[in-house]
């Protein structure tokens, strides 16, 4: 089963780290409160299917 990060409009591939990553733009603050957290699901998570990520990058 996918996870949920493969669906999401901020879920990219980066070039350089040749992996997919989380581009959301965490400060330190909001990645540490992020990550200290208990959520089920991240609060920063937008659908996208393929053809609204393909949109977004043209």
């Amino acid at each position: 089963m996918k996870s949920r990060c493969e669906y999401c409009m901020f879920y990219e591939y980066d070039d350089e780290l040749e992996e997919y990553a989380c581009t959301v733009g965490f400060d330190e603050d909001e990645y540490a409160r992020f990550m200290s957290s208990y959520r089920s699901e991240c609060p920063y998570f937008r659908f996208g299917d393929e053809y609204t990520i393909v949109r977004k990058q043209n």
